[in-house]
């Protein structure tokens, strides 16, 4: 899937939530000096932020079939290798990566079984495929209170629960189908601020993703009534929301 909206409009969607998230996936993959890695569906680059400062830029190669997203990483990681392309085909060699990485790519991906079979395809042997996908069907995930509102004032509409990885176990269903035998499963809380209702809200008007397309399709007063229902089920501010991911590990 390919996002068309500007790397910072994504940022503010969600960058909160995946930054500390960020810092939880590259721990649990045991990034460290002297690895080569790939983040492949890098977005405007918050996964290879933690990457560059644990590896080095030159260390580090990047992906993204957005050419907003792509942009905005070349020019924040001038020295790593960023490239334009989808996850099933990656312009990469075999065995090219110690270890290759999608963090909230997996459940975006058009093929996620061939997504996965071309991160293990140029992973060296011994090396790790990792991945992770928000708690989507399991109500844990950021957006789980947002389209909870809007099944509550628009019971007919879908939402994102269905997406690929966003149930328990099911990254390690997909990873089996792509051919590595033993992937380990867990996953990853983060925790985020909200000073005001407002900050919580606006960032779904930014047409980011589909929660975004669907706020964008909304008329006036539908977007007031769903606003009104999300905020009815938010705390009174400041609040903390807590928001969990699925994620796995395979070795190659």
């Amino acid at each position: 899937m390919t996002f068309d909206v500007t790397a910072a409009a994504y940022a503010a969607f969600m960058g909160r939530w995946s930054q500390p998230l960020a810092v939880g996936f590259a721990d649990l993959a045991g990034v460290r000096a002297g690895q080569r890695a790939l983040d492949v569906g890098c977005g405007p680059g918050v996964l290879t932020e933690q990457l560059v400062a644990r590896l080095g830029a030159a260390a580090v190669a990047a992906i993204d079939p957005s050419p907003s997203f792509v942009a905005a990483t070349r020019e924040r990681f001038p020295e790593a290798d960023v490239r334009s392309g989808a996850a099933e085909a990656l312009p990469f060699a075999d065995d090219a990566f110690d270890l290759s990485l999608a963090q909230l790519v997996v459940h975006f991906m058009a093929d996620p079984v061939r997504g996965l079979a071309e991160m293990a395809r140029v992973t060296r042997p011994g090396g790790l495929v990792a991945a992770c996908v928000w708690d989507h069907a399991g109500d844990g995930g950021p957006l789980s209170l947002f389209w909870r509102a809007v099944l509550d004032v628009d019971p007919g509409a879908g939402d994102e629960s269905g997406l690929a990885g966003s149930r328990e176990g099911h990254l390690a269903e997909l990873c089996r189908a792509a051919g590595l035998p033993d992937p380990e499963s867990s996953s990853l809380t983060v925790r985020v601020g909200f000073a005001t209702f407002e900050e919580w809200w606006e960032p779904f008007t930014m047409g980011v993703g589909p929660a975004g397309a669907y706020v964008a399709g909304l008329d006036p007063e539908e977007r007031s009534r769903l606003a009104g229902r999300c905020a009815q089920l938010l705390p009174d501010p400041p609040f903390e929301v807590s928001a969990s991911a699925w994620a796995v590990t395979a070795r190659v």
